[in-house]
């Protein structure tokens, strides 16, 4: 299952942007969010999913792609 969900309750939560007005296939700098905010979100993102993120994504622009980066990073945790 797909963590995109999930992703944009966590935005909804943090920045009070809609669910319903996030495109996933959007860059996520549409919506403001800055180097710093992206930061910001990854952490909260470790937080909610116990998991960490790898660095050497950094290039990740769209919530999809954020998403399928999530769903990876849990795929590979161990059970």
């Amino acid at each position: 299952m797909s963590s995109l969900n999930e992703l944009q309750e966590l935005i909804h939560e943090k920045y009070g942007i809609e669910a319903s007005t996030l495109d996933p296939n959007a860059s996520m700098r549409d919506k403001g969010f800055d180097s710093l905010a992206l930061v910001e979100f990854v952490f909260a993102i470790e937080d909610k999913f116990g998991i960490t993120m790898p660095d050497t994504d950094a290039d990740v622009d769209t919530l999809a792609e954020l998403a399928d980066l999530v769903d990876k990073v849990k795929a590979a945790q161990p059970t």
